[in-house]
């Protein structure tokens, strides 16, 4: 293949420029592997979209739908399903637009709506991850003083809290412009066909700041000491079981039967294990997904002149951040499992079993089925019939 002559450039545009014209290679019309590639990235984007919207509604529907799940903890999760879901309505249709035509072509007030809105959901979105982590620090390392320091006055403070700040980070900046420069300003008055999110120095350092870094810390310290106090109480779990079988094997009746105390206590740590580590999954994932992006932010912002790169690139870490919000409902339906089931109640109602809470009604029902716990496997309208006037039981 003959090389480009010396004097070719790769400008932020996408356009190779050589001496005497200009050769788009991301016009279909020149390159027939620009509409291949147009068409696999439209895919790509709707997949995340769609991912997105589904699993967010799901989340948020298991929670509402069913008491088992309405859990202090599951305040938050349904919270950042709602930033994820707004994302996913509200930003990737704008941006895949722009991505698949090349232009904006929603106005300038639109311009800016689109920018603000990016900014706080993702911002709304990481910090919900770091009230996560903080409200499993309390769980784990204080399980004792949890209900009386993670009340729900106190969740719901938290929540107000991430939504104020994520709308001061965004809104305000964004339409008073003090978030990007003045030659940008002036391009956006007088080209309405696009709408670009350049930020000033200024901004980038405490925008990245407050969405990601700082956040970013606190979970990454928090989780270290969650993991830390998980594996000592596995430990002291492991132990336990230990010694309740070595007194088993020595018939030692008094010592062998495990209190109930100390049963529930067991479970409750279980419990907590498994909470702990879904959350590492999923820190694991939002950083993966977001550290590349807010690398490239600050690093091209804080030279922006000496620092050229593919105009691919930059998209490519948006859709990636993007990503992150169809990830977390994955990660519950597959590690945590009153999600799971709450999930396939709500999928596939007439083949999952529903379980009848022991009470007037299931003890009418075991005198016919003989079982304390009655399984119903026909249609919805069974599963209502069957409970206590309330619905299917989680």
């Amino acid at each position: 293949m003959r090389p480009f002559p010396a004097s070719l450039n790769f400008s932020r545009t996408g356009n190779f420029s050589l001496s005497n014209f200009d050769l788009d290679l991301d016009d279909p019309e020149v390159n027939p592997w620009a509409a291949v590639a147009l068409v696999l990235r439209g895919m790509a984007m709707a997949a995340i979209m769609v991912g997105a919207i589904f699993g967010n509604v799901l989340v948020i529907s298991s929670v509402l739908r069913f008491e088992r799940l309405r859990a202090i903890t599951n305040f938050f999760i349904v919270s950042l399903a709602f930033a994820d879901l707004l994302e996913a309505i509200l930003v990737m249709p704008f941006s895949a637009s722009m991505e698949i035509s090349g232009k904006w072509v929603f106005g300038r007030t639109m311009c800016d709506i689109f920018n603000a809105n990016d900014v706080l959901f993702s911002t709304a979105s990481i910090i919900h991850l770091c009230c996560i982590s903080m409200d499993r620090y309390i769980a784990i390392l204080h399980p004792l003083q949890y209900e009386s320091k993670m009340t729900r006055p106190r969740a719901m403070l938290m929540l107000g809290v991430t939504w104020v700040a994520s709308v001061l980070i965004s809104y305000i900046p964004v339409y008073s412009q003090l978030y990007t420069t003045r030659q940008n300003v002036q391009a956006l008055l007088t080209d309405p066909d696009s709408c670009p999110f350049i930020v000033n120095k200024v901004y980038a350092g405490v925008s990245s700041s407050v969405s990601f870094w700082i956040p970013c810390t606190i979970m990454i310290f928090v989780y270290i000491r969650i993991f830390l106090e998980a594996r000592k109480q596995e430990k002291l779990i492991q132990s336990s079981t230990l010694y309740m079988h070595y007194s088993h094997a020595r018939g030692d009746q008094g010592l062998a039967p495990e209190p109930d105390a100390q049963r529930s206590e067991r479970r409750r740590m279980k419990r907590e294990h498994k909470a702990a580590k879904t959350l590492g999954i999923i820190m694991g994932a939002f950083i993966l997904c977001f550290l590349p992006f807010f690398s490239w932010y600050v690093a091209t912002t804080m030279c922006r002149d000496s620092c050229p790169y593919p105009p691919l690139l930059g998209s490519a870490l948006f859709w990636v951040g993007y990503f992150n919000s169809c990830l977390n409902p994955v990660i519950y339906a597959y590690f945590n499992r009153d999600f799971r089931t709450a999930f396939k109640k709500l999928l596939r109602p007439d083949r999952v079993p529903c379980e009848v809470p022991f009470d007037a009604t299931t003890r009418a029902l075991n005198a016919t089925y003989g079982n304390n716990q009655q399984h119903c496997r026909g249609s919805a309208s069974t599963a209502v019939r069957l409970s206590d006037g309330s619905g299917m039981r989680d």
